[in-house]
């Protein structure tokens, strides 16, 4: 996935004038986190291969009460299996899309790239559920990103001009529990990520960037080519980059830090939360094409 580690020094500053006024916000935001159990029993559903993956963050799905009518299997050209999507309806046509790939490689087990940002989907899913949103949250299980990033590249080419002008950020996650969490700060929008920081620092929760440069890409990148602000969150540093773990028989569950794994999740359930809550208006948005 990537050659050179470089720790990036991410600020909320830069964001300072737009998040004094929401502070009352990260205090009132309404959220309802799974347990810890349930992270780590569907982190466990690794086994298979893709379509067999596929399958399981379906009923991961089903499960979290993502109903029948909500949970679509969205058949990719180039691949012989599809994007599966869960879509929480809000009140406006605003839309906030979350992702992560759930194919793997032939080495190892696939738990960390990327069972690991998957098998969340579902359970972020589940932690907003139960409050009315603003925001239609999309949460997309992508196909074959590691024979390019086919599953997201086709979505984004599927979407209107409309669709990409509703769409107020897309949460990427790939690769997590090796550490606490990353942000892939070089390819991150400025805004999303200072609106992580300065939510993790009201949680006490730690969060740092680190930049994975000379990668060949991520499924956010197809979505920064629409011009839709993006955010990656990882958790590799230069130690778990230097232990060779990434598509080799070394990642397995056994290497998960399970701590520093939930804390990501319960990061990412509330920043997803206070994006509904805080994001501002952006005028203009069709000119983004």
């Amino acid at each position: 996935m990537l050659h050179l580690i470089r720790r990036s020094n991410i600020c909320a500053a830069a964001t300072v004038s737009l998040l004094l006024f929401r502070v009352a916000a990260a205090t009132e935001l309404r959220f309802d986190p799974v347990g810890r159990q349930v992270i780590e029993t569907r982190l466990r559903e690794y086994p298979g291969d893709n379509r067999q993956r596929e399958i399981t963050l379906k009923q991961l799905f089903s499960d979290a009460g993502c109903s029948d009518k909500n949970v679509t299997e969205q058949p990719v050209k180039g691949s012989k299996v599809p994007n599966v999507i869960c879509v929480l309806p809000g009140s406006s046509d605003k839309v906030v899309i979350v992702g992560a790939h759930f194919d793997r490689v032939s080495a190892g087990d696939g738990v960390v790239d990327n069972w690991s940002g998957a098998s969340l989907l579902p359970s972020l899913y589940e932690a907003l559920r139960g409050e009315p949103r603003r925001h239609t949250y999309i949460f997309i299980g992508f196909t074959d990103e590691e024979k390019g990033e086919v599953g997201s590249r086709f979505y984004v080419q599927q979407m209107t001009k409309e669709q990409v002008a509703a769409t107020d950020a897309m949460v990427n996650m790939d690769t997590l529990g090796l550490a606490p969490t990353e942000v892939w700060a070089s390819h991150s929008d400025k805004r999303l990520t200072g609106e992580l920081v300065y939510l993790a620092r009201q949680l006490k929760l730690p969060v740092t960037g680190v930049n994975v440069e000379q990668v060949g890409s991520s499924d956010a990148e197809q979505f920064a080519v629409r011009k839709i602000p993006r955010i990656t969150i990882h958790s590799l540093s230069q130690e778990t980059w230097n232990a060779r773990i990434l598509h080799t028989s070394k990642d397995k569950l056994s290497v998960m830090r399970l701590d520093d794994y939930y804390q990501t999740y319960r990061l990412l359930a509330a920043y997803l939360a206070f994006l509904d809550a805080t994001a501002p208006e952006v005028p203009a948005r069709a000119s983004r094409e």
